[in-house]
């Protein structure tokens, strides 16, 4: 049975879910404060460079001499630092708060405990772990981010029931009904990039975009060993915040930008190393086939996912080969089924 602080810890984690694809790369962070068993702020960190969560859940609070007696619930460790915001924990104590509870104590070396420390030695009670499970599902983004230094994985693709991704020749086809689409879309506003190969560049023209849901649009990543892409491609039109990984060496316009790397070295690597330094904390890969395997084979990913349509194809170009994995979830979206794996590594 769920426990009083238990009901306000969630309330704290689905307010840090509206921050989605806004707050990033800061993690999603909710606060919750309470005076005798009532709510009597609450607020969400809303936009990278704006107030916090703890900031706003103060701020909201209408009679402030009650905050001496109140509890408050945050989602992450307060921040200790100066960053674009002063730091949270000094906020909670000149306000006077004696009672914290923490879901998640937060990776960041910046961090990493120096908030907690600030406040016990203000001599506030501080409790920490409280749905540390949930609080990591949350900003699995953000923790995977600081603790293994490379973006966050989720591979994507679409194969119809006899296991194609694509006619042959690479000729695209829609084998997603229009319900997975608009998911998909969802999917690229809470990531950070995303990513396709040169195949899919060259044979798909793809926008990659989140025309279909309401959130910020990807930045778009690609590999172009050779610089093959048309400049008539929509990867190219300059419209939008784009990357592409070449062996050659090429002039940057202003939201098209070329990163060369080494054809000695293994691109993947160069690209996760990259990726960390420039603090993109997750990627979209949507193929095709050649890159996701590469990915596969590299156990370099956190999340599969993959939709079954019921079409057939009978000919064309194979989806990726799946080691064997267990699914962690698996639902029916329109006529397709998607399935979920999880990497426990």
């Amino acid at each position: 049975m769920e426990t009083v602080d238990e009901k306000f810890m969630q309330r704290a984690l689905d307010l840090a879910l509206l921050g989605e694809g806004f707050a990033r790369p800061n993690p999603m962070v909710g606060c919750v404060v309470v005076h005798d068993g009532m709510i009597t702020g609450e607020g969400w960190h809303q936009q990278y460079g704006g107030p916090h969560a703890e900031v706003n859940a103060i701020n909201s609070v209408q009679d402030k001499s009650l905050l001496r007696q109140s509890r408050v619930y945050v989602t992450l460790e307060p921040c200790s630092h100066y960053g674009k915001t002063p730091p949270c924990a000094d906020l909670l104590i000149k306000h006077g708060v004696q009672d914290v509870v923490i879901c998640n104590t937060d990776p960041n070396p910046l961090v990493a405990g120096k908030g907690i420390q600030k406040l016990k030695d203000a001599g506030c009670t501080v409790t920490t772990g409280l749905l540390e499970s949930k609080g990591l599902e949350v900003n699995k983004r953000f923790f995977k981010f600081q603790t293994q230094k490379r973006p966050y994985l989720v591979l994507k693709w679409a194969e119809s029931s006899d296991g194609f991704i694509a006619l042959p020749d690479y000729q695209a086809c829609q084998i997603s009904g229009a319900l997975s689409q608009k998911l998909v879309h969802k999917w690229r506003t809470q990531e950070q990039a995303i990513l396709v190969g040169t195949r899919t560049a060259l044979h798909d023209n793809p926008t990659l975009n989140a025309r279909h849901w309401h959130g910020p649009s990807p930045l778009r990543i690609t590999i172009d060993k050779h610089l093959q892409l048309p400049a008539t491609h929509h990867l190219l039109d300059n419209s939008h915040p784009t990357w592409v990984y070449t062996f050659a060496q090429k002039p940057s316009l202003s939201q098209t930008h070329f990163v060369t790397v080494s054809p000695e070295l293994d691109v993947l690597d160069q690209m996760m190393q990259d990726l960390y330094q420039r603090q993109v904390q997750s990627v979209l890969v949507e193929g095709g086939t050649t890159l996701l395997d590469s990915f596969i084979q590299k156990g370099l990913w956190d999340e599969i996912r993959v939709f079954k349509s019921p079409k057939r194809l009978q000919s064309g170009i194979k989806g990726p080969q799946l080691p064997n994995l267990v699914a962690t979830y698996k639902e029916k979206i329109g006529e397709d089924t998607l399935t979920i794996y999880r990497n426990q590594f």
